[in-house]
């Protein structure tokens, strides 16, 4: 599945069009490289995402057959493995 689907899918993003753009920004990483919305999402990949002045670091458990997801099953897609604020001297 490529990446911007399935940060759709795990409604870590709420539109697809939101999750091209910020890969087109240099905002999102997997395995601590920057991603194109493109790229294809493996069982056990890293995606970090910075919004703001936060980055979300979440690994893929799972990767779905269907672009939709119920809300219950989109949080099992992924677990959380780390959320900071960025610091100043680094935006």
């Amino acid at each position: 599945m490529r990446l911007d689907l399935f940060l759709k899918a795990s409604r870590l993003v709420l539109r697809r069009t939101v999750a091209q753009a910020m890969c087109d920004a240099g905002r999102v990483q997997v395995n601590n490289a920057v991603a194109r919305s493109s790229r294809a999402v493996q069982v056990g990949d890293e995606i970090e995402l910075r919004r703001g002045t936060r980055t979300l670091a979440v690994r893929v458990l799972t990767v779905p057959f269907l672009r939709q997801t119920s809300r219950q099953e989109a949080s099992t897609l992924y677990e959380i493995v780390r959320s900071a604020k960025i610091p100043p001297d680094e935006l």
